[in-house]
């Protein structure tokens, strides 16, 4: 639609009107922009408590503090830059290499028995004749809302025998020689402990949910071709769940190398615990004893790498036998 408008010499021209933007156009932009509108909260607030953290520390783990004269003064103290200087110190200190060691070990034992109770847990859950399926679920995952602080001081209690109402049990027997699982060489069975039973609730629920999701017409099709509960479980129940057990046996192992709360809270029980039984109790040494945030910084990026690198190694071997069937 034109308007028209008299002109000086009594002629009319046509005006046309100013162009508009269509709406289709705006409503595309819009809807480019509303995504990254929410999003933006958590980019910046991932940025500023994730990221930034994370560099700073990687910059730290490079420097290194000289001190001149007494260390007194605001010039006396400056940073210079180190090289691979904090890195080659803790790749090369005895105490280090011992704390991987224990770790290692008490790797061992809890990941395999966290997972293999939690299976067994959710297996017996889904079965057709299990009873009082509510309360068990919940009997079972209660012990992961207890904070790990919480749980390692009531377990350090009962392992005292000084207090422990199992060693007053035991003396009642007769039973006078039975050794203190806070004694060097059971120490880590206490700890694993302390990790199974706080662990296998959470594990089961995945695994359960997982279970759960499987359509009841394969169970069916399986017991008119006459299988029976064992069979149905570990033939065709486990298989179809491996995607959930590769999940949790990795973010049991992410947790094992990260082990720090239990052994600190046992600390104070035991002399059998040292300042750097675990590797993040050496960096906390390090960063809040000896004031050396530098090497604790390295020490960081180490324990970031290495389990990154356990993580990606592990996700190759078993990829083809989790998510095979997926694609």
């Amino acid at each position: 639609m034109t308007a028209t408008v008299d002109a000086p010499s009594g002629e009319t021209r046509p005006v046309r009107p100013a162009p508009q933007r269509p709406a289709k156009r705006r409503s595309s932009a819009r809807r480019h922009v509303t995504p990254w509108m929410m999003l933006a909260p958590g980019i910046v607030l991932f940025t500023l408590f994730m990221a930034a953290p994370i560099l700073y520390t990687f910059a730290l783990s490079f420097q290194k503090e000289l001190v001149s004269g007494l260390g007194l003064g605001s010039g006396s103290r400056t940073r210079a830059f180190a090289g691979l200087e904090n890195y080659i110190a803790t790749f090369t200190d005895p105490e280090f290499l011992a704390s991987v060691g224990r770790v290692l070990v008490y790797g061992l034992i809890l990941v395999p028995m966290m997972l293999g109770l939690a299976l067994l847990f959710a297996l017996l859950l889904d079965a057709r004749r299990t009873g009082a399926k509510g309360f068990s679920r919940v009997s079972i995952f209660l012990p992961y809302a207890v904070p790990a602080v919480i749980s390692s001081l009531l377990w350090g209690f009962l392992y005292l025998p000084a207090v422990s109402p199992f060693y007053w049990i035991f003396e009642q027997l007769g039973w006078d020689d039975v050794p203190s699982l806070l004694s060097p060489g059971l120490v880590v069975f206490a700890i694993a402990n302390i990790g199974l039973w706080g662990g296998v609730g959470f594990n089961m629920i995945v695994i359960y949910t997982s279970l759960k999701a499987v359509p009841t017409e394969i169970y069916e099709a399986a017991r008119i071709d006459g299988a029976s509960e064992r069979q149905i479980a570990l033939r065709i129940k486990v298989p179809i769940i491996m995607p959930a057990l590769i999940m949790t046996a990795l973010f049991s192992m992410i947790a094992t190398l990260q082990v720090f709360a239990e052994p600190t809270t046992l600390r104070p029980l035991t002399n059998s615990l040292s300042t750097t039984w675990s590797p993040l109790m050496y960096v906390y040494r390090d960063a809040f004893t000896r004031d050396d945030i530098y090497s604790a910084a390295a020490t960081s990026v180490i324990i970031a790498v290495a389990t990154f690198a356990i993580s990606f190694l592990f996700l190759r071997v078993v990829q083809r036998r989790a998510f095979g069937q997926e694609d």
